[in-house]
């Protein structure tokens, strides 16, 4: 049995139909926009792991504060 390439799309490699070439560019597009969110989220993540470590850096700066503050007057008081 042969096909006939416009009938029969899907088996011809040589032809594209428009609605072939309409939904490999509607699935290309599709693949970019993941490609630039996955590219967006791993910012996203990566500027949150920023701001968290920036927030553990100052948090244990005002516990080395506090400790030498302590430390200090009970030096004093002694």
């Amino acid at each position: 049995m042969t096909t006939d390439p416009i009938t029969d799309p899907i088996t011809d490699t040589t032809t594209h139909t428009p609605e072939i070439r309409s939904t490999t560019m509607q699935l290309m597009h599709e693949e970019l926009a993941r490609a630039q969110m996955s590219a967006r989220l791993g910012e996203a993540q990566s500027h949150q792991r920023g701001n968290r470590l920036a927030k553990a850096q100052r948090l244990s700066r005002r516990a080395e504060r506090a400790a030498a503050k302590a430390r200090l007057a009970l030096a004093r008081s002694l």
